[in-house]
């Protein structure tokens, strides 16, 4: 019997070919995201997507879940932190209750236009990277939302009109509004917002014009009061140890795209405001501007709410502040 060979040069060629290919094997992260395909938000995260593929030459592929199909939006935080997922993207605000330095954006009047909420990501950032690194989470870009406004049945010319109401929460802040306002908090996620309305839960909302479009706001109320208290951010974050696992030169390529889909979301969020708000009032809903005595009593709950803040959050609301000086 003819004694048989381990292994040719062809099978060592092919040994080695093998090997090369699972080094250079592409990695694909998943991506929930809480919003639909029509939001800025999601628009810019699939461009963030295709510029990452591009730079790290197919070999990091992002797939963006969005519309809250794989988690839904409080589950976000916890799949990137525990690994199910690499990458997400969430309301920045959500986290509120785990850090009050995440509460920052949500603060009526704090900062109410694009330039003023761009002073408070500069004096905030590296306060949130630090929350953040301490869940094992590395942040990569955030981007804003238009500046909120009161969706409701009846026109409101001042707080007490708004007292009594069911007003949407969908974070700590925006519950902590409800309450000073008198009316009754109601967490509702966005893709939940037209049943709740419909059943009752829910018969009045402060969110942005790009949710009062997606969400078809003009089904179930008449009325968009153009309050521009405050302009929240979305983040986009990813588990620290999925990150370190991609060679330096695909870091180096999602921090780089990560930098682009940052300041070209600021853009989209300035064009989003203007085109969104048009299209309520297209769609026959009733566009205005607060009164003196609303934007009044708003401009004290947002005080109240500030100082609350800063009590909370100590040494870092306090730098923040003087960091937007």
């Amino acid at each position: 019997m003819k004694p048989i060979k381990i292994a040719s040069i062809a099978g060592l060629t092919l040994v080695g070919s093998l090997c090369l290919s699972s080094v250079n094997a592409a990695t694909k992260w998943d991506m929930p995201t809480p919003y639909g395909d029509g939001v800025h938000h999601t628009k810019n995260i699939r461009f963030f997507a295709e510029d990452v593929k591009r730079a790290t030459d197919n070999e990091l592929s992002i797939v963006v879940h969005s519309g809250a199909s794989l988690y839904k939006h409080p589950e976000i935080h916890r799949a990137v932190r525990s690994g199910q997922v690499s990458i997400g993207e969430m309301f920045m605000g959500l986290l509120g209750n785990d850090n009050p330095v995440f509460k920052a954006d949500n603060i009526p009047f704090l900062a109410s236009d694009f330039d003023t909420a761009h002073k408070l990501w500069a004096a905030s950032r590296s306060h949130i990277v630090k929350a953040l690194a301490k869940d094992g989470l590395k942040l990569l870009f955030a981007v804003p939302w238009p500046p909120q406004g009161f969706y409701t049945k009846t026109a409101i010319s001042s707080g007490a009109d708004i007292k009594g109401m069911k007003l949407r929460a969908y974070s700590p802040a925006t519950s902590r509004l409800a309450v000073l306002l008198g009316a009754s908090p109601t967490t509702v996620q966005t893709p939940e917002i037209p049943q709740a309305f419909s059943t009752g839960l829910i018969d009045a909302m402060v969110t942005s014009p790009s949710t009062g479009v997606s969400s078809q706001s003009w089904d179930y109320v008449t009325n968009y009061t153009d309050t521009q208290a405050w302009i929240p951010k979305n983040m986009v974050i990813v588990n620290a140890r999925a990150f370190k696992r991609l060679s330096k030169d695909n870091q180096k390529a999602v921090m780089n795209a990560a930098a682009k889909a940052e300041s070209r979301g600021w853009g989209l969020a300035m064009a989003e405001t203007k085109t969104k708000t048009k299209m309520l009032a297209d769609k026959g809903m009733n566009v205005s501007k607060p009164s003196a005595q609303l934007k009044s009593d708003l401009q004290k709950v947002g005080a109240t709410m500030a100082e609350e803040w800063v009590k909370e959050a100590g040494s870092a609301g306090q730098q923040i502040l003087d960091g937007m000086k």
